[in-house]
């Protein structure tokens, strides 16, 4: 273990120079090193970044799904579906952000890593539940936050604010049940009260 971090422009290179084309692109920014990478060479860039000596991302700490369908509205374009994984190495004291980005908006399919770093089990079944993502190889892949029952995929973009169905426990049956819900939108208007001089304003 080394207690020396390294510049993010040597990782950079020295992950860059490891992953060779399994990386299509490998960039700094605030002070951060982000390697993407395409769906087909996931598993096999994320094996080299775990093994490789320049590399040796001992944990895998953080896997989500991202929804990119709002960036079409400020001109990126692309596929909708993303993965976002956050590794360490301790060996190295060095961190690395790994994005991939699901080919199929209608089935966004990536492979997994659980059997890279099994922390990435529950992590999976997270993005699974919330953004509808498939992660083929992955063996549980169920609901992990929602109901058995729940219907859609909570973080995706396009998921309505309200819902129109309650589940709550009735004691008298002794068991789950569901409900029609009506919500009447609403608006809420802050009442801001300031003071003369507030804040040493004038």
């Amino acid at each position: 273990m080394t207690d020396i971090a390294l510049h993010p422009e040597q990782i950079k290179l020295s992950l860059a120079a490891a992953l060779g084309d399994k990386a299509t692109n490998v960039s700094v920014a605030l002070g951060e090193v982000t390697v993407t990478v395409r769906a087909s060479d996931y598993v096999a860039a994320m094996q080299i970044l775990r093994d490789a000596p320049d590399c040796k991302f001992e944990q895998l700490l953080d896997l989500c799904g991202m929804d990119y369908s709002t960036y079409r509205e400020v001109g990126r374009e692309g596929p909708r579906f993303g993965v976002v994984s956050h590794l360490l190495s301790v060996t190295l004291n060095q961190r690395v952000r790994v994005m991939v980005m699901c080919p199929d908006d209608d089935f966004p399919v990536v492979a997994s890593v659980n059997d890279l770093w099994n922390s990435a089990n529950w992590y999976e079944r997270e993005a699974f539940d919330l953004f509808g993502i498939v992660f083929e190889g992955h063996n549980d892949l169920r609901r992990i936050l929602t109901d058995y029952g729940f219907i859609g995929h909570p973080f995706r973009k396009d998921f309505p604010l309200s819902g129109h169905v309650e589940m709550r426990y009735d004691a008298e049956r002794a068991r789950v049940i569901y409900e029609p819900v009506s919500i009447e939108p609403r608006e809420i208007t802050p009442r801001i009260v300031r003071e003369d001089h507030y804040g040493g304003l004038h």
